[in-house]
């Protein structure tokens, strides 16, 4: 996806992310998650300001003040205002920011700006899930073509660069019915990632629409099924974590 349709997802899913949240309420958990409401807001609102001020700085390393200071944030009755400003603030330095910024990344990317409005877009996303999650009621689901896009992101990204990949040997599978299917093979310390329909002999097959997929790569709720063995099954949600802080 382009880097301005992953802006313009960015913002509405910050805007979907922060109505959620206000019916779910601060202290309502968070399913699959650790948290509640008002960490996952202070969370994200933390981590919007980390990615705008590396892009407005151009900082070419991401241990920046914004970034040590996520996870923090004010009390309950300025939480809205705060995460609101801060979304907005990241939404116009993306969209004002040259196609050529030169700034720190740390995942594969076209550009330095084509990183962070993936980057922004997808954990917001996954982030917004979570409000409309901890609210009750369903979850909004993912187009296919911003669903693949974060899969992509999550295999290519997150998983093929994991510093300290899982040593045993397995094999996942993951079977979308509305788009291209993934195999990911683990084993001593390589990861190999290819978009392929040939999943037959998978440790673990993942079925599911893309969706689901996405947000079950993500450790979060989903309807996809899962086959396969069921112990290697638990080696993504043990071993595969994404942490800021």
């Amino acid at each position: 996806m382009e880097a301005g349709e992953l802006i313009n997802r960015l913002e509405s899913d910050g805007r979907l992310l922060i109505v959620a949240a206000q019916r779910a309420g601060w202290d309502a958990p968070v399913p699959g998650t650790e948290w509640n409401v008002r960490d996952l807001v202070t969370h994200t609102g933390g981590i919007h300001r980390w990615a705008a001020d590396v892009v407005t700085t151009g900082s070419s390393t991401l241990a920046t003040t914004a970034g040590r200071a996520v996870g923090t944030g004010p009390a309950d009755d300025e939480l809205v205002d705060w995460f609101e400003s801060g979304h907005a603030a990241l939404v116009a330095t993306l969209r004002s920011a040259a196609p050529d910024v030169e700034c720190a990344a740390f995942l594969p990317a076209d550009s330095p700006l084509h990183f962070w409005s993936r980057r922004q877009a997808h954990e917001t996303a996954i982030h917004r899930t979570d409000a409309e999650g901890a609210a009750g009621g369903d979850v909004t689901p993912f187009e296919v073509e911003f669903a693949q896009d974060g899969i992509a992101e999550m295999l290519r990204g997150f998983v093929a660069s994991k510093p300290n990949p899982p040593e045993r040997k397995a094999t996942f599978g993951f079977d979308t019915a509305d788009g291209p299917s993934w195999l990911v093979t683990f084993g001593a310390e390589r990861v190999e990632v290819d978009e392929s329909d040939q999943l037959d002999g998978s440790d673990v097959i993942v079925h599911g629409d893309s969706s689901g997929v996405y947000r079950w790569l993500w450790n979060r709720p989903s309807d996809v099924v899962v086959d396969g063995d069921p112990e290697l099954a638990t080696l993504w949600s043990d071993e595969i974590k994404v942490r800021w802080n």
